[in-house]
């Protein structure tokens, strides 16, 4: 079956491919390339999709709009072995990426697994990053002690019955994103729920969406710790760059003590508390974010 990656006109963008010893990754390259650079990154179950919102916006502005999606997501390849998914192995292919488009001045949005991986590229990279806009994203950091996983991750992390869930059922879109990840649950139209369903149509398809809540860290030591550990200390180097934070206070994955943890790393930031907004705060929000992040690349 061939998809209309257009999605009847919601998604119009040119693809756009890198290649990577893990496989091919798909972007979309929008705008002026004289304009300031702004690289949008999702997290997991989603795709570059979740910005489809923000392109044209960002591109009529004057402005560059960067839209990768993660090897195992989107329009990338889909490799089945679970080992390419490793997040450190993502944010080397964001890397290579975006070094090979020799950005400067980024802005940068992070957002969920996506702020995990764009953090290891900008704390790599601290001159080439000119602004930090975070959205609904696990602040950088070594777990102090045991980490206390919610059931519905204890379950995908079960040998069998994890596979069984989400890369049989696909409960990660189905279940999370579409009856919890959103609180205005009727924006999700057919048409954009059909979008979503699009990059997994098969077993194999969904093993990057389960390799990402398999690496949550359930204590100090580990990959994901380490990395975690790199990255807070690396927002040093980023002391000085302005940053927003827009945050979905409805979010049943990040608290706000999450929120409480990025504006006391960043205490001259603007923050901006959306009350009746989720997880994908992109969906629920984005005619209040869109303006947000305008006013921000353009100061």
């Amino acid at each position: 079956m061939t998809v209309d990656w257009s999605f009847g006109g919601l998604w119009p963008y040119e693809p756009h491919w890198f290649d990577t010893e893990d496989g091919r990754l798909h972007y979309v390259d929008v705008g002026s390339r004289d304009g300031r650079p702004v690289v949008l990154l999702h997290g997991n179950a989603t795709w570059g999709f979740l910005y489809r919102n923000f392109i044209a916006a960002l591109a009529e502005a004057g402005h560059r709009a960067i839209v990768p999606d993660h090897l195992g997501f989107g329009r990338s390849d889909k490799p089945p072995a679970a080992a390419v998914y490793r997040l450190d192995r993502h944010i080397a292919r964001l890397d290579a990426l975006l070094e090979s488009l020799d950005l400067r001045d980024t802005t940068l949005v992070l957002a969920e697994w996506g702020g995990a991986v764009g953090l290891g590229w900008a704390v790599a990279h601290p001159e080439r990053v000119g602004r930090l806009f975070v959205l609904n994203t696990p602040y950088p950091e070594r777990p102090a002690g045991k980490v206390r996983l919610p059931p519905p991750i204890l379950l995908f992390r079960m040998p069998v019955v994890g596979p069984l869930f989400v890369k049989g059922l696909g409960a990660f879109t189905r279940g999370f994103l579409f009856r919890v990840a959103v609180v205005h649950r009727e924006r999700l139209t057919p048409e954009i729920k059909a979008a979503y369903l699009a990059p997994h149509p098969t077993w194999s398809s969904r093993t990057g969406v389960l390799a990402f809540p398999r690496q949550i860290p359930t204590g100090s030591e580990g990959l994901v710790a380490d990395i975690g550990a790199a990255a807070e200390r690396g927002l040093e180097q980023l002391a000085d760059r302005p940053v927003e934070i827009v945050w979905g206070m409805r979010d049943v994955s990040f608290s706000p003590a999450i929120l409480a943890q990025w504006t006391a790393r960043f205490p001259n930031a603007t923050v901006v508390r959306l009350e009746d907004a989720g997880h994908c705060v992109q969906e629920d929000a984005y005619e209040r974010i869109v303006p947000e992040l305008l006013r921000f690349v353009a100061a």
